[in-house]
């Protein structure tokens, strides 16, 4: 193969170098492009356009492969924990005990949150959403901790701020949640992992012991390992933009926390939360809407099946399934919203209409129904969502400045009035 692409613009020719990846990935690199010719592409949503060089997460979507800095996402999510993925992901390695180690006992050390953060939380309405507080809460960091504004921060520095924010998201995560039902809010207890520290201070009251169940802090585990990275997607992308033009590592996941809030984007298990409650409304007659969904006239359509990547099944479904059973039934849960949700699945996996087409159920709807079996609200889900991003987006803003990657400033093609003089209202 040429190393090199040609492109010819009014019969002049240019040569573009091709990039090739370590997984045989191929790219034609135009950064010369505009100022050799005069053009520029045009992308709308960037779904052709690599915006960065990464070492950290491969997606193949025809093949269904996700693996995170070369590790299958399958060994991970059953033989690792969520802090050991973080710190492969943030750092670039599996840490040795030692590191491990080390890395949690810091988390730990740095989960408590300034009281002062309990004053702007009680400004929130009771009614605010709890994307919106957790937004609002991790870009205020930043005045807490002003030294995370050097862009230039040495790596202890650094270091620190990612430990701080690291331990400091499940704290606000719950405080948030805490807040829309208006309860009082609980402190960490450092005794516990991670994400039993999480179950704490989400689902405990101060009147009564809270006992954490192992089933659910396995299932919680995998999800957040599930959901830890997915390449260049919107909000990793918002993270990176943001990041490129020197902001803190508070403020770009503030801005990530936001881009994963629109509902094309972290809101997808939601939906399928409020998809089965509709049908539920309905009456529950699943056979119904399975045929409504294969009607091409009927607007309805079946949320939590089929990925806009993952052309053939997604493979964290395949490890969320198995933890959805084991939850279900430590739990024995029972929820006709969740019959509902065994039903569809039945469906799907059998259904020739759906099995010709690909449409198998996703992670969102698999993490819906664990969400919802664990109590957890549909407004926290995309909370639960940008816990498990964290990791992620860290390391991809990371990576972003160790890379010295410029401002991300996109073009576009003006299809605008061309010029024209101001009229005098009289004259309009």
């Amino acid at each position: 193969m040429s190393d090199f692409a040609e492109i010819i613009l009014e019969g002049k020719s240019y040569k573009m170098p091709i990039v090739v990846g370590t997984e045989d990935e191929k790219a034609i690199d135009i950064n010369n492009l505009r100022s050799e010719s005069g053009y520029i592409t045009l992308d709308s949503g960037y779904k052709n356009t690599g915006a960065t060089e990464s070492a950290i997460t491969f997606l193949d979507g025809e093949e269904g492969i996700l693996r995170y800095r070369g590790y299958p996402i399958e060994q991970l999510a059953e033989e690792s924990s969520f802090i050991e993925v973080a710190y492969l992901l943030i750092y670039g390695s599996l840490p040795t005990q030692e590191q491990l180690d080390s890395f949690t006992n810091e988390i730990k050390i740095h989960t408590l949150v300034n009281e002062d953060m309990r004053k702007i939380l009680d400004g929130f309405p009771s009614a605010a959403h709890p994307m919106g507080i957790l937004s609002a809460l991790v870009s205020s960091l930043t005045a807490f901790y002003p030294e995370s504004l050097n862009p230039n921060q040495k790596k202890e520095e650094l270091d620190l701020s990612i430990v701080r924010l690291m331990a400091k998201m499940p704290t606000i995560a719950a405080w948030s949640y805490k807040n829309s039902i208006g309860h009082p809010v609980n402190y960490p207890k450092n005794k516990l992992d991670y994400c039993s520290n999480f179950l704490h201070m989400m689902f405990a009251y101060p009147t009564e012991d809270y006992q954490i169940d192992p089933v659910v802090v396995k299932a919680l585990n995998k999800l957040l390992i599930l959901h830890a990275d997915h390449e260049q997607n919107c909000s990793t992308s918002t993270v990176r933009l943001v990041g490129s033009a020197n902001a803190s590592l508070y403020s770009s996941v503030s801005a990530g926390i936001s881009a994963l809030w629109g509902p094309l984007h972290g809101g997808a298990n939601q939906a399928v939360i409020e998809m089965l409650e509709q049908i539920k409304a309905d009456g529950g007659d699943s056979k119904k809407f399975i045929a409504k969904a294969k009607d091409k006239d009927d607007p309805f359509r079946l949320m939590g099946f089929g990925h806009r990547v993952y052309k053939n099944f997604d493979p964290r479904a395949t490890i969320i399934k198995k933890a959805a059973d084991e939850v279900l039934t430590a739990l024995g849960v029972k929820d006709p919203i969740l019959d509902i949700a065994k039903e569809l699945e039945e469906a799907a996996l059998t259904d020739q209409y759906f099995v010709d087409r690909k449409l198998y159920p996703n992670v969102d709807f698999y993490s819906g129904i664990i969400y919802r079996a664990l109590g957890i609200p549909t407004d926290m889900f995309t909370v639960m969502f940008a816990l498990g991003r964290l990791p992620g987006w860290i390391s991809q803003w990371k990576e972003m400045r160790e890379q010295k990657e410029p401002i991300g400033r996109p073009r576009q093609v003006y299809v605008g009035e061309k010029e024209r003089n101001y009229v005098q209202m009289n004259g309009r």
